[in-house]
């Protein structure tokens, strides 16, 4: 404090920050630190000032040596060395005010230590670790769960066991459509209806249970709680227009500036959003990470790497165009500090704001209506995994390390983590205060991202199904069938919907060609079954969504809830295009691009 009042702050200016200190446990200078009384470039240079050292604006990168050590100046950047052949090694530190005493005393003790030292801001000491480490950093982003588990990573597609089932799978049916007998076709068309209906009550039995289950209220904090660090980690590539709501909604979280670790994770190539994020004058509690063109261009590539500079005890995920609830992070904390330590991973809801717009955007909303409000919540009551969403997921940072971060060859990084969290004995739960999204509202675009799903799910099917027996044994039988029924069952029905379609129609055809007297019993039992299959599969959707949805959101469904059949079909089309994409193009990333929906004064 007394530096402080040295360099020229008003004791007005000095009696507020200690009140929010004592409020959010920190450091009179961490509060000033992120007021706008004056820049970390001012303040540094005037602490060089008191102790006669040289100011350093920007460091020298190619004068410091990459070592493990530069990466705890990522979270806490402090000091660092260069080295220069032609003089001595120059120590540049970044002080705090408290040891300014302490280095004054030395100085006085040792004239010439002087000459070796130098100050700078802890952002120019953590740019220059950023970029000096960045290669060896996105290297080991990018092969480190592989190398330390390679049984749990996407970057094999299929293991030789696989490739040898899927080679026969394929050879027995292209031998069975050109061999088949009507016995063959009809047992071909049983199996597969009953295969479509058992994940069809699997959903059933969650609309069941959502009904009778209202959820619980949102958890709350004390307004005299001591806060911990918590980060944010916001992943953002070719989304220069989003960049000012971006902004505006990360600085409307309810929580202690001084204790936000807000992380935009940049593309170093992508020069567009680059360039609007640096028209914006960003508090200090924001920075800008650059990921390097190695490896997979993928977002949990991107995510695994900015983790290295994670400051937070907590750590949430955001997309570009998410506007959490400004208490999300509050009611995040108090559910964690009330659960038990298993629970590694808090979802919050995803709610489409759009949802008016068209009816693609109207059966989005349902969709994940049904998904984040119904299916999530069930699923976190009876203790079962849960594919997470891509955003809003809510990690205690230790665990998250833990278990090796995300995949970045999974192109559904969440829905893996949520199974790899599980296994490896941990649980997720779900919040109630949401995030908005807005919802593709072409049918291209749509497409694109749904089939990076399916993709991506395919992954996570294949990674959990190398060795199902182990598998088995460390989820439990029953969580066990449960990922069969979701993630399997996912994909199924929306592989098999044109097959039952067709069935359908076959049966049905076959029926109107024959007398009434002559129909078999199994022509009308498979007819009967197929089209409960094809309507179940819609109402269920329609009831999923509906019932989670409030009434606000309902009337906007309205006639549009005609169109569920062709949004099936999209649906359809996309996990033909993933499966086909699997193979061509396994860890490419369709990038889902977004407009804002408002402008917000950054």
């Amino acid at each position: 404090m007394l530096v402080l009042q040295q360099i020229g702050i008003l004791p007005t200016i000095l009696s507020r920050l200690i009140q929010q200190a004592l409020r959010n446990g920190t450091t009179v200078e961490q509060e000033f630190l992120t007021c706008d009384y004056m820049t970390a470039q001012d303040y540094y240079a005037r602490l060089a000032d008191l102790l006669d050292l040289p100011f350093m604006e920007n460091l020298p990168t190619q004068q410091i040596f990459d070592s493990e050590f530069l990466d705890s100046q990522l979270a806490q950047p402090a000091i660092i060395r260069l080295y220069d052949k032609t003089r001595p090694p120059v120590t540049v530190i970044a002080p705090e005010a408290r040891r300014l005493p302490a280095i004054q005393a030395r100085l006085r003790q040792s004239p010439e230590f002087a000459a070796s030292l130098a100050i700078a801001t802890p952002k120019t000491i953590a740019d220059a670790a950023w970029k000096v480490g960045a290669k060896r950093r996105a290297e080991a982003a990018s092969a480190q769960l592989f190398h330390a588990s390679p049984q749990h990573s996407a970057r094999t597609v299929l293991t030789a066991r696989q490739a040898f089932f899927a080679g026969l799978l394929i050879a027995l049916a292209c031998f069975g459509t050109v061999t088949a007998t009507q016995a063959t076709w009809i047992g071909i068309h049983t199996l597969l209806s009953l295969l479509y209906m058992g994940t069809l009550w699997f959903r059933s039995l969650l609309l069941f249970q959502n009904v009778r289950k209202p959820p619980a209220p949102p958890l709350l904090l004390s307004a005299s709680t001591c806060l911990p660090t918590y980060t944010v980690l916001v992943a953002i590539y070719r989304e220069s227009a989003i960049v000012p709501q971006l902004i505006g909604a990360m600085r409307q979280l309810n929580w202690p500036a001084s204790r936000l670790d807000i992380k935009l994770v940049c593309e170093e190539d992508d020069a567009e959003t680059l360039a609007a994020l640096n028209a914006i004058t960003l508090p200090s509690h924001f920075e800008i990470v650059l990921t390097p063109a190695l490896g997979p261009r993928t977002k949990p590539k991107a995510l695994t790497y900015a983790l290295a500079g994670a400051r937070g005890d907590y750590l949430v995920i955001y997309d570009a165009e998410d506007r959490p609830h400004p208490d999300q992070l509050k009611e995040a904390y108090a559910h964690f500090i009330m659960a038990p330590p298993e629970v590694a991973c808090l979802q919050a809801p995803l709610i489409i704001a759009n949802v008016a717009d068209n009816w693609i955007s109207s059966l989005f909303a349902l969709e994940y209506a049904a998904l984040f409000r119904g299916i999530l919540p069930s699923l976190s009551h009876y203790k079962m995994p849960l594919p997470l969403g891509g955003t809003s997921n809510h990690f205690r940072t230790d665990i998250l390390r833990k278990i090796g971060a995300w995949d970045p060859y999974n192109v559904t990084e969440d829905a893996d983590l949520g199974l790899r969290l599980y296994r490896a004995g941990y649980r997720c739960e779900t919040l109630m205060r949401p995030t908005l999204e807005d919802a593709p509202t072409s049918a291209h675009i749509w497409i694109g991202q749904r089939s990076r799903w399916f993709k991506g799910w395919l992954q996570t099917w294949l990674v959990l199904m190398r060795h199902p027996r182990a598998a088995w044994n460390t989820m439990g039988g029953k969580a066990f069938l449960v990922f069969q029924l979701l993630i399997g069952g996912m994909l199924i029905s929306a592989l098999l919907h044109p097959t039952i379609l067709v069935f359908l129609g076959m049966t049905l055809y076959a029926m109107l060609d024959k007398p009434t007297t002559d129909i078999p019993l199994r022509e009308t039992i498979m007819f009967w079954i197929d089209l409960m299959n094809i309507l179940g599969s819609y109402l269920v959707f329609l009831a999923l969504g509906s019932a989670a949805m409030t009434e606000g959101e309902r009337k906007h469904i309205g006639w549009r809830a005609a169109t569920i059949p062709i949004y099936w079909l999209m649906t359809s089309r996309a996990a033909w295009k993933a499966m086909i994409e699997l193979k061509t193009k396994p860890f490419f990333w369709n990038k889902t691009p977004h407009m804002p929906t408002q402008q917000v004064a950054a």
